[in-house]
């Protein structure tokens, strides 16, 4: 049933969407919607209500829900890509299309830094950035949409470095800390200037994960100020509860948890989070490939985690993967909402869950069960091959 990765859909192209059991919205502020039927237009939602109260005529496709739940496809904001659907990290092939298997539409890259022979002076950074933004806008595993091209920042590079960056397209920075940039004050310049032309921002925050990176702790993270506090949970090393409180308590910018960090980290972050009232800036990254692995369910396995060990509605901790991002990373999908992307995932509740609906499921502990993956209005796969099997899965049907 899966599509290929280079399939597009025409502009008049309808998608029905019915017999929805429940619809999550990825929107913390409004997470389950009184709706079941989406209706897709070109690839886009056109519309979402009660299926007496939309035109469902004259569909192109029609996917028949059969009660299962719809959620926004959710969002790994923490990978690092190198060359196509292959790691070195790994020398694994396939990562980013069982990731999708995983639920996951859309990746953010926090830096190719695995690329073996990575070029660490200006002119190399800048055109392996370049580069890594047009192959992965072209080359798209599965269907999923990754925002590549993050360069490391060096010692060295100036405010023209980071317009040059933007005006060839280049939206992200990698993790400031990875690179020769360690220090505070230069990094909080070259943050300053990609702010400037567009560019978002993330950090390194903890111990160090590779060889070349090191320790970046609360005083570095306050004063680069980053748009994203990257793994605030540690890849894999946590800062002391003190240091985390101090990030959370000091800025106003996206507290990123990763499934390859320290759990009680995360946990605690989630605990301030909430006490602040600010679970708004909570988001989910996997940091893999990595030295822990591949993980196709990381970002399914971080909403169990967070929903059962940290107390949180599954409604909820589902956000956090999906419109939290979103918002944050100013991307036009992670909710159900008019003029977003038609990207959503198939859930139900797991055969033999002790759960007694799939909301309840997940605040157990359990993983959903996958049974349909749409992005961009097309469907790219039926039955996950890495989830456990849901009790029910979609049907669909069209020309």
């Amino acid at each position: 049933m899966a599509e290929q990765s280079t399939a597009t859909i025409t502009p008049d192209h309808k998608l029905v969407v019915r017999n929805i059991g429940l619809m999550l919205s990825g929107d913390i502020g409004n997470p389950i919607l009184e709706a079941d039927t989406l209706i897709a237009i070109g690839g886009r939602i056109a519309a979402v209500g009660r299926a007496k109260d939309l035109d469902t005529d004259k569909a192109d496709t029609v996917i028949d829900a059969n009660g299962t739940v719809l959620l926004p496809g959710m969002i790994d904001s923490h990978v690092h890509p190198v060359a196509g659907d292959w790691t070195p990290r790994q020398n694994q092939l396939g990562w980013i299309d069982s990731t999708m298997h995983g639920g996951v539409t859309t990746m953010i890259s926090a830096g190719e830094v695995h690329t073996p022979g990575r070029p660490r002076d200006v002119v190399g950074v800048k055109a392996m950035a370049i580069y890594a933004q047009r192959c992965f806008d072209a080359f798209r595993p599965g269907g999923v949409k990754i925002h590549a091209g993050a360069p490391v920042i060096e010692p060295g590079m100036v405010e023209q470095d980071f317009k040059d960056l933007a005006d060839a397209g280049v939206r992200l920075l990698g993790e400031v800390g990875l690179g020769g940039v360690k220090d505070g004050a230069t990094a909080k310049q070259m943050v300053a200037w990609a702010r400037k032309y567009g560019i978002q921002s993330t950090i390194h925050t903890g111990g160090p994960s590779i060889p070349g990176s090191g320790l970046i702790g609360a005083d570095v993270v306050l004063e680069a100020d980053t748009d994203v506090v990257g793994h605030i949970n540690g890849g894999h090393t946590a800062l002391p509860d003190a240091e985390i409180r101090c990030i959370c308590e000091g800025c106003k910018r996206g507290l990123e948890l990763v499934h390859n960090g320290n759990e009680r980290a995360a946990l605690y972050t989630l605990r301030v989070a909430r006490e602040m009232g600010e679970l708004n800036r909570v988001i989910l990254g996997t940091d893999g490939p990595a030295g822990s692995g591949v993980q196709p369910l990381g970002i399914a396995r971080m909403v169990s985690l967070l929903s059962s060990l940290g107390e949180v509605p599954a409604e909820i901790a589902f956000c956090f993967a999906t419109g939290n991002t979103a918002r944050m990373r100013n991307l036009d999908c992670g909710l159900i909402e008019v003029g977003r992307s038609a990207d959503f995932v198939f859930m139900d509740k797991a055969q033999h869950s002790a759960g007694k609906s799939f909301l309840d499921s997940i605040q157990l502990g359990d993983l959903p069960g996958i049974g349909m993956v749409v992005i961009d209005g097309l469907v790219r796969s039926g039955r996950s091959r890495n989830t456990p099997p849901a009790e029910k899965v979609p049907s669909v049907q069209g020309h």
